[in-house]
């Protein structure tokens, strides 16, 4: 009977050490002090911008990239009848980069090959600025937030040591332990945050690529048509 009352003591002993170990990630963001915590609110800001950003350019460069099918051929059979106009018309109900290179293209017929050619390639160049727009700040929160959570993560070394010198030596492994492992969070934190902004960056290049040589080909099928012999 007393070993089975033994028993039941160490048992919930053990259940109510395990009860007092768990921590919530709220707890673990708290407990990192004033700094840490400032720490991953700035990265939850990052995260956040990072992705507002993703979003905001993946609909944008979705919404130009498409185009109608039949679109240069409609341009070709209007140039190829010297419906100026009408082409300028129908550029003008498409709007994309697309159509606004070929529109950029028209207005200059009449001119050297060569400058319909610059004129194209200077509105190209616009166009895929505008595609990248703030896509460079991807880029920026990909790199600085791994390394503002390593901050953190030293801050709270720092701190959890120099408690440690101050003690006289006195400091419980346990609650050193426990600062070193909340320091840790702000590092993880960063790179989550990090590894998300990554992967969103590469994404947008990959979409911002196909658009630009969607561009490259329209350029090159609208130059044809001007050296088509009449």
């Amino acid at each position: 009977m007393l070993a089975y009352f033994i028993q039941g003591v160490d048992e919930a002993a053990v259940e109510q050490v395990s009860e007092e170990k768990t921590l919530s990630v709220i707890d673990l963001i708290l407990s990192g002090g004033a700094g840490g915590t400032i720490i991953i609110i700035i990265l939850a800001v990052l995260l956040f911008v990072a992705l507002y950003i993703y979003f905001e350019r993946l609909f944008a460069i979705k919404a130009a990239s498409k185009t109608d099918k039949d679109f240069m051929n409609q341009i070709k059979d209007n140039v190829s009848h010297g419906n100026i106009e009408g082409a300028k018309m129908r550029c003008a109900q498409e709007n994309s980069p697309v159509a606004r290179l070929t529109a950029k293209g028209i207005s200059r017929i009449g001119t050297p090959l060569e400058d319909i050619n610059t004129a194209i390639e200077n509105a190209g160049r616009l166009e895929v600025y505008k595609l990248e727009k703030n896509v460079s700040v991807l880029a920026t929160i990909a790199g600085a937030a791994p390394m503002i959570g390593f901050l953190g993560t030293v801050i709270g070394m720092v701190l959890a040591f120099y408690e440690l010198a101050t003690s006289s030596g006195q400091a419980e492994m346990g609650s050193l332990a426990e600062g070193i492992y909340t320091a840790m969070t702000t590092t993880v934190a960063g790179l989550i945050v990090g590894i998300i902004a990554y992967i969103t960056y590469n994404h947008i290049v990959v979409r911002t690529d196909k658009v630009v040589h969607q561009m490259e080909a329209t350029a090159v099928d609208f130059l044809d048509l001007l050296n088509e012999p009449t």
